[in-house]
């Protein structure tokens, strides 16, 4: 392969990666700021897919504070192998603990679009060395 076409296919890929990581992140960042402006929301949300009750509206702003902190150092490519690791841990249990929704598959339409995010957090974890475009850390 050339110079310069190794050059464009970095390239290539590297606002790919970007572009991958933008839309996690606007997923990500609603979620987050969900626990703020609607902490029931998360606490029922804990209730009914991982089976943890009466969360309270002090722990959900807790929560929402780490995520939030979580996600923008994601974004901004800080400390890759941490937070890229991170979300796709996260976003994996959010996708697994909704399990019985995808039985009613057509009921629950929107619950498969968490399967496509699953893999474009597993595809920038495997591939964070080379996702460098707009990051605070190369």
């Amino acid at each position: 392969m050339s110079d310069a076409v190794s050059n464009d296919v970095r390239n290539r890929l590297q606002w790919s990666l970007f572009a991958l990581r933008l839309g996690v992140f606007i997923v990500m960042f609603i979620w987050t700021l969900d626990k703020f402006v609607n902490p029931g929301h998360s606490i029922a949300i804990f209730e009914k897919f991982y089976s943890i009750p009466g969360l309270g509206e002090t722990v959900a702003y807790i929560m929402g504070a780490l995520q939030l902190l979580l996600v923008l150092a994601f974004v901004t490519g800080i400390k890759k192998r941490f937070t890229y690791g991170i979300i796709f841990i996260m976003h994996g249990a959010s996708t697994l603990s909704a399990f019985n929704q995808y039985f009613d598959a057509f009921n629950n339409l929107l619950f498969f679009a968490a399967w496509p995010m699953w893999a474009a957090c597993f595809a920038l974890y495997l591939l964070r060395d080379e996702d460098t475009k707009f990051t605070l850390s190369k």
